[in-house]
């Protein structure tokens, strides 16, 4: 009898890689990263109201408190996985498919409040508004992408990370644009620990 192979090992999920992202370079490409390696061993790092509460945070956005359901976070993964796919059909010079252009669309048309100039104390603030609703932060995310794509200096620095476990997509801002890595505090030292191990290894 031949024995069945046995299932490769998972990579074991550490808290780094649950935790979410603030610096893929905008609100929309933040938000396309709270999906981990979505080509590898997909890690959701916005599964909760609770971690939805936190990616506001760390992106600077206000929504109602009860606006943050599970509907929204329903809705923010289909806007999640569409501006994705949008984003990587720009970066390999494709044609992402019309159902996720229209949604994208859809999400985009409500506009979100405007924020206004105030006289304060110290001379002058911003009143941002009212809380967002579900649909208005949608539509802000949304929004961003559509300046980024709409922006060709933003558009040319659209990259995918080259490290094939984690494959992120960033806004590489260097003035010579040859960022290879989502991070070089991640994944860049990671690849060069991983040559450097190699090239141990061959010498032997």
């Amino acid at each position: 009898m031949i024995p069945s192979p046995q299932p490769s090992p998972r990579p074991r999920v550490t808290a780094r890689l649950r935790a979410l992202r603030f610096d893929a370079g905008s609100l929309a490409l933040n938000l396309i990263a709270t999906l981990g390696r979505r080509n590898s061993a997909p890690i959701e790092r916005l599964g909760t109201r609770e971690r939805l509460r936190e990616w506001c945070d760390g992106v600077g956005l206000r929504p109602h408190p009860r606006e943050v359901t599970d509907e929204l976070l329903a809705e923010l993964h289909e806007v999640r996985e569409a501006a994705c796919t949008i984003v990587a059909a720009v970066v390999h010079g494709g044609t992402p498919p019309p159902e996720a252009v229209a949604l994208l669309n859809d999400r985009a048309r409500l506009a979100p409040p405007r924020p206004e100039l105030r006289i304060t104390d110290d001379g002058v603030g911003v009143d941002p508004g009212p809380a967002l609703t579900g649909r208005e932060l949608q539509s802000v995310v949304v929004r961003d992408l559509i300046a980024l794509i709409g922006d060709p200096e933003r558009r040319a620095g659209l990259r995918v990370c080259e490290s094939p476990l984690c494959s992120m997509l960033y806004l590489d801002r260097t003035a010579a644009r040859r960022r290879r890595w989502c991070s070089m505090r991640r994944c860049g030292n990671s690849a060069k620990a991983a040559k450097f191990r190699n090239r141990q290894a061959t010498a032997v």
